[in-house]
């Protein structure tokens, strides 16, 4: 069994990226620029926030952090997203989800610029990953994209099964590992209605967790030298901890993880992957890569 080391891959890949801007800025060219907003005090949004400025900074990227507490109106929102799509130096941003209640998300996604959405959820960049065209890709499935490949782990023609059917993570995935020019695999989706599960996950030779349940995967459920790649992440209570929590994946990975020849853990497998996946997203954004 080995390890897929998110943080370790998320930090190479990070200093490729430090030294790649470095070249850019000596050039004469813009450095890139990534403006984050924030609504609220949400504790998991809080840290993704401050991880992605302290990625920013690893990379050499410029960015900015606009915060508004969670009684903001919808009009407000809107007005600031608007902002942002007009401001030449922001190359790409994004806003924190989830949003508060009374705020339609959808309606936020959708007044994104999509040339400037490096988090990939305006429908331009969805429907354009679907149909194969060059975009903004969702950061968790871009992520674990980049794992599979820097692991070298064939996916070609393999049978990969996602758990989940979310628009940031389940959707995207599927849509990646059906790709010619990504997975080339053969792709099932399951979640809460299907009848089959365990079935279906027990011939996967790649099994893709984004259910939100932890321990959901069981060792009954994997077959010997399966691919698991967890992307859970879920709070669970541990006095033991200072913070009074530790972050739970998806799989049960004492039980799960001597059946299988690669694992991600948690922490340190899929969640690096996203954040840096951010900053590949916004470097392309900075070179106007997809869009002009």
């Amino acid at each position: 069994m080995q390890l897929i080391d998110g943080k370790a891959t998320a930090a190479a890949i990070k200093a490729e990226i430090a030294e790649e801007v470095k070249e850019i800025v000596a050039a004469g060219g813009k450095q890139p620029h990534l403006a984050a907003v924030l609504v609220g005090h949400d504790g998991g949004s809080e840290t993704y926030v401050k991880n992605k400025v302290l990625a920013c900074e690893a990379c050499g990227f410029k960015s900015t952090l606009i915060r508004f507490e969670d009684d903001i109106t919808e009009e407000e929102l809107l007005a600031c997203v608007d902002k942002l799509n007009m401001d030449d130096d922001v190359d790409g941003f994004i806003v924190q989800l989830p949003l508060p209640k009374h705020i339609d998300e959808q309606k936020i996604i959708e007044a994104i610029d999509y040339r400037k959405d490096v988090d990939g959820f305006h429908p331009i960049n969805v429907g354009r990953m679907a149909i194969g065209l060059p975009c903004f890709i969702s950061a968790t499935p871009l992520g674990i994209i980049t794992l599979l490949k820097r692991y070298g782990i064939e996916t070609s023609g393999k049978k990969c099964v996602i758990l989940g059917r979310s628009n940031i993570v389940g959707k995207p995935m599927a849509q990646l590992m059906m790709q010619k020019q990504y997975g080339d695999a053969t792709v099932t989706v399951c979640h809460s209605r299907s009848k089959t599960l365990k079935e279906e996950c027990r011939a996967a030779d790649i099994i893709i967790a984004a259910i939100g349940q932890p321990d959901f995967v069981t060792a009954d459920m994997v077959k010997d030298g399966a691919v698991i790649v967890d992307v859970g992440t879920t709070r669970v209570p541990d006095a033991t901890r200072k913070s009074g929590f530790r972050l739970n994946g998806d799989v049960k990975f004492d039980e799960v993880a001597p059946k299988c020849s690669y694992i991600t853990p948690v922490p340190g497998g899929v969640g690096p992957m996203t954040i840096c996946s951010l900053m590949k997203n916004t470097l392309a954004a900075g070179k106007k890569e997809y869009y002009k």
